[in-house]
């Protein structure tokens, strides 16, 4: 097995003070799409997708004029998942198994590339995505979505993980791959933990934001706070889930923990991320 850390997106908000807790008030901010791709038995697994070339193609109508405004994402077409895969000698078709972390515009949108890959999802989060309120279609994008016809619906916890709840999937995928709802931020949010070797991986998603959340002395720039709490669904679960993260992590610091968007974490496997 081997594991690649791609960011497939890369956004610059306003305020790079606010936001990334350094740097300029003035300056843009840097935040990424943590995406992972396994190499497995001569298959490809994406954990996320992050933005595909549709979403480049069609950004307004798949990603929405208010996220492209407060995100202010590069779109580069070289980031997508795809041309990083080919990039890295494998064909898109390669790719059999996607599990998204949730199905946020910025975690599924790459998925219409692969349209023959099987997408594994939590079914609270699908059935939540497939009718979302007024306010959710904001981040659930039918656009997107209905490009989809792939859909592995896992309905039942059938595990454990180090204390948390878990959905093996290591029959379907043919190593070891957990899904570990992870809820708040959507109702169906999951990380995506998998065995490499003797170590484990925990993909967290937007169960947190800024790495210092799962110190200690957690210390979250005030935008990306803010920001955090404008797209939490439930404000009580995402604080218990973090707290649950944060009692992980000091357990078991051996176990790598990342989000999806913060890229100190992702500079910790591509030296050029920053």
């Amino acid at each position: 097995m081997k594991i690649h850390h791609l960011n497939c997106g890369s956004m610059c908000p306003i305020c790079q003070k606010l936001i990334n807790g350094h740097g300029s008030y003035l300056k843009p901010a840097k935040l990424i799409c943590h995406v992972l791709l396994i190499e497995h038995d001569n298959k490809l697994l994406l954990v996320d997708t992050g933005y595909g070339l549709k979403d480049i193609a069609q950004p307004k109508t798949r990603l929405g004029g208010l996220f492209l405004k407060l995100t202010r994402p590069t779109l580069d077409p070289q980031e997508t998942a795809t041309e990083q895969i080919k990039a890295l000698g494998f064909s898109p078709s390669d790719v059999t198994d996607i599990v998204p972390t949730h199905l946020d515009l910025d975690h599924i949108g790459g998925a219409s590339d692969f349209p023959n890959a099987r997408i594994h999802v939590y079914a609270k989060e699908l059935d939540y995505a497939l009718k979302p309120t007024l306010k959710d279609r904001l981040r659930f994008r039918k656009a997107q979505l209905q490009d989809i016809s792939t859909w592995q619906r896992h309905v039942s916890i059938n595990d454990q993980w180090f204390g948390f709840d878990a959905i093996d999937l290591t029959e379907q995928l043919g190593f070891e791959v957990k899904m570990i709802p992870l809820i708040g931020h959507t109702l169906g949010h999951v990380g995506v933990a998998i065995k490499s070797g003797e170590n484990w991986l925990l993909h967290c998603g937007d169960a947190y934001f800024d790495h210092s959340q799962i110190s200690a002395q957690p210390n979250v720039p005030a935008g990306l706070a803010w920001f955090e709490k404008q797209v939490q669904t439930d404000q009580a679960e995402r604080i218990a889930t973090q707290e649950k993260l944060r009692a992980l992590h000091q357990a078991h610091p051996e176990i790598e923990m990342f989000c999806a968007h913060d890229p100190v974490e992702l500079e910790r496997y591509q030296p050029s991320a920053l």
